[in-house]
């Protein structure tokens, strides 16, 4: 059997929206910019997908700025809006458990002229208000916190940061690339100025993502060109896979509750056979009803996280030990670090994350070999 438990790190693309890619790929190849027929057709493509992934968070089609993926949102997002409000001040908040393609731009900022305050985090892995609160100063212009972590699954206190940067004329940006389809993201129920997204953790193709921009925020572009979506990234557009994107928002959108009930039941089965199957194991992060339905992060006493990745692999089932943008790197991770775990812990963790795809008789088979395996190679340890 083949269980795949790494849907934060990428999902397996569903098949409507393999069939709408392989459509588009062989008949429509016009250029969204071009003046004739093609060039009208895909443009009409494009805008139905732009449609369809802004009614994912609530927003306004031409907030939608179509990217590479997650990461260029993020670094759009954060340079561009950096650089463009530089006059008006140079203090940026965010977090210590926030994704690479955050942390690493913030240090790029830093390194020109921006002052930077990283929240810490509680041992669930979420910010303090009040510290939120007191960072703010005069000089504040940006604020980039992630709705859902990544490694443990948190969801941040999202509604309560954007009301108090909305009162404070603050631009929010929210990296929401774990969270939507997984958590309810409505921007402007909760005054959300910027989101970023990504379609390969939504069940759509990798290469694509999107940039949501409120009409009230400046922005600068950080690719020059074509003046493609609106001069703010420019080259031409990625038609198939934004088409996909699309079709994965609005599947996504559809299917909401059913997906996020049938998530949250197979991590409680997991957690729940984990514990009454095997001693010794560290929930990390929010407790089960109060993280993300998609992710738990585990650690068990006495055996190596990578080790135990691999042995699970041995058996078919795919898991991972921490960030997949990071994890071919040596390093702890700083998620688990920030939430105050201690070394033995972080060595031993493992993430299980959650796909549509995914069934209780895996769930069952994955708990049976967990235990196999977790027991073997403590014994193996003790030798």
């Amino acid at each position: 059997m083949e269980v795949y438990l790494d849907n934060s790190a990428t999902t397996r693309v569903r098949s409507e929206v393999i069939e709408k890619i392989v459509e588009v790929l062989d008949k429509q190849y016009g250029n969204p910019s071009s003046l004739h027929m093609k060039g009208y057709e895909a443009e009409k493509l494009m805008s139905e997908a732009r449609e369809n992934v802004s009614k994912l968070i609530n927003g306004d089609n031409e907030g939608i700025i179509f990217t590479s993926g997650g990461t260029e949102s993020n670094n759009l997002a954060l340079i561009g809006v950096a650089e463009s409000l530089r006059k008006k001040g140079n203090h940026i908040i965010s977090s210590k458990i926030e994704h690479p393609s955050v942390l690493n731009v913030l240090k790029h900022l830093e390194e020109n002229g921006f002052d930077v305050t990283y929240l810490d985090v509680d041992k669930t892995g979420k910010i303090d208000l009040e510290d939120f609160k007191g960072a703010i100063t005069d000089k504040t212009i940006f604020i980039s916190i992630m709705a859902v972590n990544n490694e443990i699954g948190t969801i941040e206190p999202i509604d309560e940061i954007a009301d108090i940067a909305d009162e404070k004329d603050i631009v929010f940006h929210v990296d929401a690339i774990q969270a939507a389809g997984k958590i309810n993201i409505d921007v402007k129920k909760q005054k959300i100025k910027m989101v970023s997204l990504s379609s390969h953790k939504i069940h759509g193709p990798k290469g694509v993502g999107a940039l949501y921009v409120d009409k009230s925020v400046r922005i600068r572009p950080i690719i020059f060109g074509g003046g493609q979506e609106k001069n703010l990234r420019s080259g031409t557009e990625n038609l198939p896979g934004i088409v996909g994107f699309g079709i994965a928002s609005k599947l996504a959108k559809e299917n909401f509750n059913d997906n996020i009930n049938k998530l949250m039941n197979l991590k409680r089965k997991l957690y729940q056979g984990i514990v009454s199957e095997i001693k010794d194991i560290h929930l990390n992060g929010p407790d089960i009803e109060g993280g993300a339905p998609h992710i738990l992060n585990i650690s068990f006493a006495g055996v190596r996280g990578e080790v135990l990745l691999h042995a699970l692999e041995e058996k078919g089932i795919y898991v991972s030990t921490g960030s997949a943008c990071s994890s071919k790197k040596k390093g702890q991770s700083h998620v688990l670090k920030a939430i105050g775990l201690k070394e033995d812990l972080i060595e031993s963790a493992i993430r299980f994350s959650f796909g549509i795809f995914n069934t209780e008789e895996e769930i069952d088979y994955t708990i049976s070999v967990l235990k196999e395996k977790v027991n073997f190679l403590r014994k193996y340890k003790r030798r």
